[in-house]
């Protein structure tokens, strides 16, 4: 063995520099996830915000869509989140389940909604008991929602690899983007002639209208006069479907 052998391993002052960066940014992003987790546990109200930096879990908030070709973010603007949000909680019941496929701004609209806003929901359902909420479920790649329990990992290239307890029984289900999430949309939703029929809205570019119709036909979806608009903006007009009119939109 020779004397360099016994010569104790150093880092460059470089290589020490990159490390203690990433020691102080994995430490951070650690601390987040914790203040993230502790709110929500503790049903204090939310921004969206606190998910979309880019800590290693951003390829799906900057997710190329299919549909339209852009780059963007899938973080929606507060007004556009809270109006979907609102949509899918009029009139509903406390035996009723909500779900949201990548789409986790309306997710948190939602949940702010249900934590801080009861004469909000006593508004859009006069005859609802005060106790009774509905269930909520959010299907999302990003593992950083899973400081929610309504969070189920979601893998767009296994579009029914999901729990079969969440099989048919969905009332009310939104989706973005609509193609990749067709077949889930079709596994999720309740298929009975007992109750109401279920509401489905979808959000993509307005170039895909013809396919969208087409794809979402047997559900009853038709475009509407409501314009989604997103936090940073696109650079193509987005149109919102969905299979019932209410105060917010009309079909076109």
């Amino acid at each position: 063995m020779s004397e360099s052998d016994d010569e104790p391993i150093t880092l460059s002052a470089h290589a020490l520099a990159a490390l203690k960066s990433f020691e102080a940014d994995r430490g951070e992003h650690q601390a987040k996830f914790e203040r993230l987790q502790a709110e929500a546990e503790s049903n204090s109200l939310l921004s969206i915000d606190a998910f979309a930096e880019d800590w290693n879990e951003s390829q799906f908030w900057w997710l190329m869509h299919a549909e339209t070709g852009d780059f963007a973010p899938k973080q929606y603007s507060d007004d556009t989140a809270n109006a979907l949000a609102t949509e899918l909680l009029r009139d509903v019941t406390g035996d009723m389940t909500i779900a949201v496929v990548s789409a986790p701004s309306v997710f948190v609209a939602l949940k702010n909604i249900l934590v801080s806003m009861t004469d909000t929901l006593y508004n859009l359902n006069p005859e609802r008991d005060d106790e009774e909420k509905p269930k909520l479920i959010l299907l999302e790649h990003d593992n950083r929602f899973g400081v929610f329990p309504e969070f189920f990992f979601y893998d767009f290239q296994q579009p029914v690899r999901l729990p079969g307890h969440l099989k048919g029984t969905i009332d009310r289900i939104i989706c973005d983007p609509p193609f990749l999430t067709a077949l889930t949309v079709r596994w999720l939703l309740k298929q009975n002639n007992t109750g109401p029929p279920p509401r489905l809205i979808v959000c993509t570019g307005e170039r895909m209208e013809d396919l969208i119709l087409k794809l979402y036909r047997a559900l009853g979806v038709r475009t509407t006069v409501f314009e989604p608009k997103h936090s940073r903006g696109l650079s193509n007009e987005f149109y919102c479907y969905a299979n019932f009119e209410c105060p917010a939109w009309s079909w076109r």
